[in-house]
């Protein structure tokens, strides 16, 4: 049976997380308040920031920067992107 959240991200109802996908508190949260969804839409925007900052997760530092990144982007919808960001072109038309 699928399990439903109203997720803050979305602000709807939508299908929930299958497990607690950070340690803590923070974890318990995210289970409770954040779709399948929202949480696919932070990872990717964690890659993006991994990558465009060249950030570590095996850095302390790095992994603090990150989870308070998590937080405005899927609680407080104040995440941005790096300066100077600029996606890849997709696959053009033709």
């Amino acid at each position: 049976m699928t399990r439903t959240v109203y997720c803050q991200y979305e602000q709807r109802e939508t299908e929930g997380l299958d497990f607690v996908p950070w340690p803590g508190e923070l974890g318990k949260r995210i289970h409770a308040e954040i779709g399948k969804a929202a949480w696919a839409a932070w990872l990717s925007h964690q890659t993006m920031l991994i990558n465009e900052n060249r950030l570590s997760p095996l850095n302390p530092e790095h992994r603090a920067f990150l989870e308070k990144e998590m937080v405005k982007f899927l609680f407080e919808g104040s995440a941005e992107r790096p300066a100077g960001y600029v996606p890849e072109p997709g696959p053009g038309p033709g």
